[in-house]
Formats: structure tokens, sequence, C-alpha cells
């Protein structure tokens, strides 16, 4: 066994944000070495004989930076292009569905449904609305001991769907003490506040008594974020930046007089209803929605997580586990768009004058129905029963697992009934050019729409075992061998409340339908480790996967990892992928919603010029529909990958990684981007839906099988550890990811599109993104300074020509400090965002916030960060 040194130990842990050194197995006063299994191999070793790119962030760094989520300490990580966060939510977003309020991660950029997220190196049901991805706020955040994520491919180790990496959530093994800790957050500005308070106890030591139980339970709130308690997303207009993001649907309505062929507002004249609504200058009010819409959500959560271990003699331990968390989310938007209304003219409300006399076609949007609110409740179930050990010199590992993910939503305020509204209208009940009578109030009031509109569940039933030993002696050491398998078997149930939902059109699941599905997985691996020569180990790995609804696939990993000196190590690695569709991808149900973005019918309003026949008011600059749902007849993604890297230490005291990573993905799933439907009419066409009299009834955007990704770049860490000084002890770290090339294809052998630098059809992919921190401690004391960084990028641009621009890079720092002098005691205070950076401008069109982009900067700005633990 070769001797450890400050490299050897830090191969595996390549430094996250936050710095310093991920937790070793190093040896202490002269004895063996702990062998433990860690993520990307199934074999149990000296942790430094790993040749996987691994990043570790240690709990305490989410204290010292004051990252109080799992989705805002997976944001710091340089190969996570975005976090699809809790704001997200607000509007549904990109996926024009209730997001449930779910958070997910996005290693490489290749989305989440290829990144694997386990929780102690086993599965979690994923969120139930689309089946792709773990919602990150279901994690136990208190409960943590380290996050693990492994940069490259791993199918061949965890599962076929690990194309982008892993992230491996890893709780605390044993408690034996009680810790009582309090944390809040406030905002130099209103909204944003959070608290957190969470406890653990635990009792019982497994070397002296042979068990440990413990137990935590944390709770973590976070208050709100209108647009307008922050300058830069207060508004959809701002007309130095050219951007003018509003509806035709306000309030006071718009009307189009087919008799007259023209468009109107009776409220036109005196401002329509400044700042809500403004008007332009072809006579009609224009909605600026951004005003009426949160910028984050209100948001609760509440984690419990159980362990008891017990030895049973003396090599081997039987495990329980069980997670119980629970995500509220409480989101607004603009009131609720009413379009297509009819007001005939015998309505007391219909115009007095410039009006042909027939009836009109009205766009309201009813402001005193209030926002659109909905509660979205995600809950999180899981019972892990597991035996691992040493049995006739295998070392071995196998469990038990049930979980279950579940997700409903339901309409609090401001939804409306659409038949019963367009009747008040057409009785003459209802006034859409101004605020209402009694008599319209109350019948206003009685087309509410309240209650459970949808939910959603996922279970996950899976057994597991593996075994891995040493089988015989080569140049390098011993040859190792683990076998494995997994049997899993999955069900979703989509279930819409079509007595609800099919009466509000804005829900966006109005002609929904409930569906199920299932199926089962099967799987055998196999892992070999051989140490040629003390300086040359090959990793090689298979694994066979079985689905009953797609097929079967095997995968192949091969790594490398070459010593030739203590000073320099190489290593390497190549493997394939399969993903298979997600049971939601495949059996989700069709729904009709609103596009993300505004647009004009290319044959009625072709370049926003309205044509004979057509309704200004329905054809142009206006939110579509589109068709959406999943396919049965979807095919599996398949992926190629592969790194080579080398990790220097010139001097003991520095130490510097550089892993270059490519990645080839073909017959990706997803709809195809309406930018592009709506960009290439022509190529398209087929895809427009039209009503019997020719006007548009919505795009058809099902998913489907689109064309190649093809990504690559170099991931670069550094960390200096400067010489103890008579004021304390400094560290370095950078963490850095380079994106060299991101292209992708919207169909089979189509053009690339590039999208690094620039925001493609629907976000953008980052050059360069990195985390510094400067770590400070003496004593009981200690400081860092941290930085996350990401390189500026050509915006969407939908915009004039001379307001064409890029969107700047974005830099955030924290600073903290910690006094741990008192027993039992630790107290830190911090401020995250310590120059109050603001998000910078963005002129996208994709997401409900507008004038920035919320999946990539943080709207909350300077707060201070203050956390008192005791322990006793």
């Amino acid at each position: 066994m070769m001797k450890p040194t400050v490299l050897s130990l830090s191969l595996g842990a390549m430094f996250a944000a936050g710095g310093g050194f991920a937790g070793t197995a190093f040896a202490q006063d002269g004895q063996p070495m702990q062998r433990v299994e860690i993520t990307g191999s199934s074999i149990k070793r000296i942790q430094s004989e790993t040749a996987n790119p691994l990043s570790i962030i240690k709990a305490d760094e989410f204290i010292k930076q004051g990252l109080t989520t799992a989705q805002e300490a997976l944001s710091r990580i340089p190969s996570n292009q975005s976090t699809m966060g809790s704001g997200n939510v607000v509007g549904g977003n990109s996926s024009g569905l209730p997001t449930g309020g779910q958070a997910s991660a996005d290693l490489r950029g290749l989305g989440g449904d290829k990144t694997l997220v386990l929780l102690n190196g086993r599965r979690l049901a994923n969120h139930p609305y689309d089946s792709s991805s773990v919602d990150l706020n279901m994690i136990p955040l208190s409960a943590l001991d380290r996050v693990e994520v492994l940069r490259d491919g791993a199918s061949a180790i965890y599962g076929t769907d690990a194309i982008g990496g892993v992230i491996n959530f890893i709780t605390k093994r044993s408690v034996t003490t009680t810790t009582i800790t309090g944390e809040i957050v406030r905002p130099r500005k209103d909204g944003g506040d959070e608290k957190r308070v969470n406890l653990s106890s635990g009792f019982g030591n497994l070397d002296k008594d042979g068990f440990n139980v413990f137990g935590v339970v944390d709770w973590h709130e976070q208050t709100s974020i209108n647009s307008q308690q922050r300058e830069f997303s207060k508004t959809g207009i701002v007309a130095s930046r050219g951007l003018n993001l509003t509806s035709g649907t306000t309030f006071p309505g718009n009307y189009y007089d087919a008799g007259a062929d023209k468009s109107g507002n009776p409220g036109w004249a005196t401002g329509c209803n400044p700042p809500f609504s403004v008007p332009n200058a072809a006579g009609i009010c224009r909605q600026d929605y951004t005003r009426q819409i949160d910028s984050m959500p209100d948001q609760e959560q509440l984690a419990l997580f159980a362990r008891g271990s017990m030895k049973l003699g003396a090599d081997h331990l039987a495990t329980l586990e069980f997670l119980h968390s629970q995500n509220d989310v409480t989101s607004r938007t603009a009131p609720p768009p009413q379009t297509g209304l009819i007001l005939p003219n015998t309505s007391k409300y219909y115009p007095k004058t410039g009006v042909s006399g027939q009836p009109l076609s009205v766009n309201w949007r009813p402001t005193e129905a209030g926002q659109r609110t909905i509660d979205s409740t995600g809950k999180a179930d899981r019972v892990v029963l597991g035996m691992e050990g040493l049995l006739a010199g295998w070392d071995y590992k196998g469990g038990l697992a049930h979980s279950i993910s579940k997700s409903s939503e339901d309409f609090v305020n401001g939804y409306v009934a659409d038949a019963s509204f367009a009747a008040g209208v057409a009785n003459g009940i209802l006034n859409p050019f101004a605020l209402q009578d009694a008599a319209g109030k109350a019948y206003l009031d009685s087309t509410a729409l309240r209650g459970r509109v949808q939910s959603a569940e996922v279970k996950n039933t899976s057994f597991d075992f593996k075994a891995s030993r040493d089988i015989m002696a080569m140049g390098g050491g011993q040859m190792a061998v683990a076998v494995g398998t997994e049997i899993r078997r999955e069900t979703a149930d989509f279930n819409v409340n079509r007595a609800i939902a099919s009466q509000a059109s804005s829900s966006g699941l109005s002609g929904s339908l409930s569906k199920t599905g299932s199926r089962n997985i099967q799987a055998v691996f196999t892992e070999l480790n051989l140490p040629f020569t003390k300086e040359l180990e090959v990793q090689l790995a298979a694994r066979y996967d079985r689905y009953s609804d797609v097929g079967n696939t095997t995968n192949p990993k091969i790594g490398l990892r070459y010593q030739p000196t203590p000073q320099l190590l190489v290593r390497g690695s190549a493997s394939t992928g399969f993903r298979a569709p997600t049971l939601f991808e495949k059996n989700g149900p069709p729904s009709r919603n609103d596009t993300n973005d505004s647009y004009s019918d290319p044959i009625l309003c072709p370049g926003g010029k309205p044509q004979p026949g057509s309704n200004p008011l329905r054809d142009c600059d206006l939110q579509q529909f589109k068709l959406q749902g999943g396919n049965i007849n979807l095919k599996p993604e398949k992926s190629k990958s592969f790194s080579f890297g080398a990790v220097i230490e010139p001097i003991p005291s520095v130490t510097i990684a550089a892993d270059y990573w490519n990645i080839q993905l073909k017959d990706k799933i997803a709809a195809l981007p309406e930018q592009t439907i709506y960009g290439n009419y022509e190529k398209y066409k087929a895809l427009f839906l039209r009503n019997p009299d020719g006007s548009p009834n919505a795009i058809e955007d099902f998913l489907n099988n689109l064309g190649e990704v093809k990504t690559d770049g170099v991931d670069l860490s550094a960390t200096l550890r400067l010489p103890r000084t008579s004021v304390g002890n400094f560290t370095v770290t950078v963490d850095g990811t380079y994106v060299h090339k991101y292209d992708y294809q919207n169909e089979r052998n189509g053009e690339f599109i590039h999208n690094v630098g620039r925001y493609a059809d629907m976000a953008p992919v980052f050059r360069w993104q990195h985390t510094a921190a400067l770590n400070w401690n003496s004593g009981p004391w200690g400081a860092t300074l941290s930085q996350s960084f990401k390189s500026a990028y050509q915006d969407q641009n939908q915009v004039e020509p001379e307001f064409k621009h890029k969107v700047e890079a974005y830099s955030l720092l924290n600073l903290s400090g910690s006094y741990s002098g008192i027993k039992g005691l630790t107290l830190t205070a911090g401020l995250k965002n310590l120059l109050d950076e603001q998000p910078p401008f963005s002129n996208q069109g994709t997401l409900f916030q507008k004038g920035y982009d919320p999946r990539f900067s943080d709207p909350i700005g300077r707060a201070v960060y203050l956390r008192a633990s005791y322990a006793f």
C-alpha cells in the first residue's frame, strides 16, 4: 500500500465551494486506514485509491456560507448549470404546468433527468409531475454529513440514467448527543426572510453498546418576495432596454369589433389603469402582469429523519432508516385572463359610441377576482431496511427500500369558472370595462373556483445487493471484484380533478385526463479493480438493465488511474449511458396550456400585422395555446462519455486538478421549443392546429425524441494551504467549470444550435462558472469569505436590434464567522451577498418573472445570517 500523501488523500475529493479538505479516511497514530465505499465504486477501498473526479462538500460548509437548502448548496457547484428552484413554481414557467414547487439539479446542463440523486447511496422516488428528477426540497439538510458529487457518467455503477453524474447525499451514521439549532436570515429589504429550527438526538455507541438510534427534526420557512419589493423585478416594461412584455388581456378589457374591423378600449383615453395596464398607440390597453406576481413564493418545509443501527455479531450491521419530508409552497400570479368573451349590444356595458352595434369580442382580466393563488404540497416518505458486513471474505451490502413521492395543487384564490364568467358578460351582469357594481361583485364572487385541482403519486420499491472482495495479488496490490443486483418496481398515478380543472382554461389542465403507468426493472452489475503496478490501476465495470416497457441495455465503463510520481496523477474514464423515458414522459396526460412567450399567429397576424378577418386581440402579440403531454412511443436516450485529467502537487501546500469531459447524447427526450415552432412556420406548419373557422386553436408540442446533444469542457480546481501563521491558518480554494461546447439539435439530422454563452431556445449555458473561498481558523474562531461567479452571455434578445445586449457576469460574495469556545455552543454570523449585488438585467420572456432570470440569480439581496447551535 502506498504511503498516503496530501495528494493521494485528496484525489477522490476535489474541492467544492466553501473549500477545505473533504472527509478523508487517513491514518491516525499509526492505525490502519479505514476501508470505505465511496461514490463511484462498489468496491470498498482506501479513499485515496479512487480515480473518479469527485467533489465532496462537508455539511459544515453549508453552515459557513449560510446555505439553508439543498438547492442553494448545489447552486454553488460549477458543474451544475442551473438549479430549478421554488421560484419556478410561479406560473409553472417553462413546463406550462404547476411544478409542485420542486427544486432539481442539472449537472452539465443536460437536464435534471440525467442527474441521478441518491440518499445514502440509494434512490428516492422522483417528483411525480414529470418523474424525471428528485425534489431537492425533500433532502433532510440538517441530517447530512456530506454531499458527494461524482462528475462523470456512472451508468455502469448506479443505474442507466446517471449520464450527467451522481449527487449522493450522505447522512450521519450515528449520533450520541442532543443538538438544538436555530437560524434566521434577514434580508436588507422586505421579503425573503428565513427561519430554521432543528433538533437531533441519539443514544447508543455502536462500538461499546452494539447499537445506535438517532433522529432529526428540521423545520424551515421562507417568506415570499413579490415583484414590487425589488426594483429589478417590478415591471415588464423597461423602455430604455427595449423591454415591453405585456398582455393584451387586461383591465379594463379590450374589445374587437368585427363589424368595424377595429380594436378599442373605453378606458384607453383616460390612461387605462396605470401602472397595472398602460395604453399603446393602437388604442388598446396592455397589462403589465409582472406587477402582480411573486418573484419567490412562500415556502415551508418539514423533514424527519431517523436511523437505527445494530451490530449482529462482530461482522454484521443491520440498519433501519425512515424519512418523511413535506414541502408547502404558496405562489401567486396575475389575475385570471379571460379571452374571447362575447359582449352583446343588449348589455348595459356595451360602449355607447365608436362601435358598429354588432357583438364585441372582449379580452378581460378581472383584477377584482384577485391574484391567482395556488397551494402546492409535496410529500416524500422512504423506509430502508439494510444489512452490511463481512461474510466468507466478502464485504456485502443489501437493502429493501420503499419510497413514495406525492404532490398536489389546490386553487386558493383568483381562478374563475370560464363558462359562468362568460355568461355573466353575455347577460350584462359583469362589466368588462370598469369596477363591478354590487350585483356584478356578487356574481363575480360566485364564479370563484377553489379546491384540489390535481395530484400525483410515484412509488418506488426496490431490493439491492452487492458484494466485493480481494481475489488475487497483482503487481500493485490486490485485484478486487464487486458483483451486485437491483430489482425495482415503479408506479405512477396522475389525477386531474376535472370537476374543477375543466372549468378554468388558465389552469393549463382544462383538457387533461388522469393517467397511470408502471414498470419493472431488473439489473445485474459487476466491477473489477486491477492494480497492474503500484503506479497503474484500471477499473472495469458493466451493468445490464432490463426494463419491462422499453427493453434492455448493457453499459460498460473503463477507468484508468496512473500515478508515476507522488506529485502527479493521471486519470481517465469512458462509459455509455441509457435513460429510459419516465412513466410520466410515456403516459403523461395531454393538456392545453398557454405558451411561455407571446406570439403572433403566422397566418392571421404575420409580423404583428393583423390580416383581413383576424382578431388582433386573439391573433397578435398574445400568449397562444400549446398541446403538451406524454408520448407512449418514446425511445430511450443513449449516451457516450469520456473524461481524462491530471492532479498535480508541485509542493505539499498546493494541489491543482484539471479534468476534460465529453458527453454525446442522442434521441434526447423533450418537447420541441415553442420558439422554434413559431420561428419557422413553413417547416412546422403541420403543428399549427386550427378551429373550423380558421382561427388558431393550439400548436401541437408533445414530447418526442429530438436530435443529439454534444457538450464538452474542463473542470478545474486548485487548493492552496498557506503556512501556519501567528494569527491562524489560511486555505484558499477555487473550483470552476469551463464549457467549450454545448450544441444540440431540435430534430434528427437537423442543424446544431450553439448554446454556450448565449440564450438559445429556452436558456443559456454558461461558458465559465466558479466558486472560490478563503478559509481562516484560529482555535475556536473561524471565518470564510466565499464567491460564486457566472460568466456573461448573449440574452434572449427578442427585442429591436438596437436593444440586443449581453447579460452581465454575476458574482456573489458571502462572509461568515464562527465561534466555538464555549462547551457545546457554536455561534455563526455572516452576510449573504455581501455587496448587495442585484441580478443582472435580462430581457428573457420565457419565465413569468421579468427583468432578470430567476434560474441563475438570487432576488433576495444582502441578508444577515445568524445561527446558534447547542449540543449536550
